[in-house]
């Protein structure tokens, strides 16, 4: 039997495991999908170098303590949000954007790489075989769980780490206890219901026009685009929420993609028309991510949840590792690895 099976390779996940596997124990990492990440995500080009983020983009090191001291752990750097320039402000259909100065956001920084190099630091420190995929949870009971094709799995202490109302839906035995499946179905997962379009070109053009390549629209159908250069301005890109409702997103994909490309070249000209590649990755079409329920509610910032999402469940042998468990910065990157950590250390504490 091993110490421990983590279901999910998101970031709170693979956090969990390395620590667990770094302190001598045996770890098993079950993944449904055919990648690790989770909600991070990463367009790469034909050779395999990162283009973009489509999952989450931002740290804030100097205000997210834990954040920052992962980045040094893992030997992975960052960089500042480039905010150069000036904005636009998209009001009306039918007039020009409007260039404004705005603030930037004190401490905003980019993870070189991506925040899918966290995701490679920590799988490169796992045990060669750790991690299996195509494996998808079905069932979960005090001494292991039961994965969609029914192959067994036995544990001592299993972690789900995976967005808690997904968790809720799954089999289990015995029953959770009423109180802690109303926390699960009442915790939102952060950008579940939200899709990220992203925007590769040659070059960083509107930084050449006094651009910093950010757009507050009312028009959309990014409701927000950010440069999304890298470090050295290279690959160039920018990327945008999508304001459209999931439904409209699903029925209309093609629609979609033109009516992105319209508003890039009206708000940056005719160079913004032809992108070498434009990618949207909508998280509302992930039944591994996203519930019926994230798609019913309107977003909304995470906020601290109840205590009982982090305490063990049936006499320690089931916790939970996800980002919007966390006892601090709920739903972000810091978040994910906070939980992660904490998550680990509770299963080592209770093995002395």
């Amino acid at each position: 039997m091993l110490d421990v099976i983590v279901a999910g390779t998101g970031l709170s996940g693979l956090t969990a495991a390395y620590l667990l596997c770094e302190a001598g124990l045996s770890v098993r990492v079950l993944e449904a999908a055919g990648r690790s990440g989770g909600r991070i995500k990463t367009l790469k080009g034909a050779d395999g170098a990162a283009l973009g983020d489509l999952g989450p983009s931002w740290v804030w090191p100097a205000h997210q303590p834990v954040a920052r001291d992962w980045l040094a752990r893992l030997g992975v750097e960052s960089f500042p949000q480039y905010e150069t320039g000036d904005a636009l402000i998209d009001m009306a259909a039918g007039q020009a954007p409007m260039r404004r100065p705005l603030p930037g956001q004190h401490g905003i920084r980019r993870i070189t790489g991506g925040p899918g190099a966290l995701v490679t630091a920590l799988e490169a420190r796992l045990p060669e075989g750790v991690v299996r995929y195509g494996a998808r949870v079905a069932g979960i009971s005090h001494d292991g769980l039961r994965t969609a094709d029914g192959a067994e799995h036995s544990a001592k202490t299993i972690v789900l780490s995976m967005p808690l109302r997904v968790a809720a839906a799954l089999d289990y035995t015995p029953a959770l206890p009423a109180d802690l499946l109303d926390a699960m179905q009442a915790s939102p997962t952060w950008m579940a219901p939200q899709a990220k379009a992203l925007a590769v070109y040659e070059c960083a053009f509107w930084r050449d026009s006094g651009l910093s390549g950010r757009v507050a629209s009312q028009v959309g159908p990014l409701v927000e685009i950010h440069d999304h250069c890298g470090a050295d301005g290279s690959p160039a890109a920018l990327f945008g929420f999508v304001g459209w409702p999931a439904t409209d997103r699903a029925a209309h994909q093609d629609v979609l993609k033109h009516a992105v490309l319209e508003q890039l070249t009206r708000c940056f000209g005719a160079n913004a028309a032809n992108p070498v590649a434009l990618e949207i990755e909508d998280w509302a079409a992930n039944p591994l991510i996203a519930s019926p329920r994230d798609l019913t509610e309107p977003p909304r910032h995470p906020e601290i949840r109840p205590a009982i999402l982090r305490a063990a469940q049936w006499d320690g042998t089931l916790r939970f590792a996800i980002a919007e468990a966390a006892a601090r910065s709920p739903g972000l990157i810091e978040g994910a690895l906070d939980a992660g950590a904490r998550t680990a250390a509770a299963i080592l504490e209770n093995q002395s």
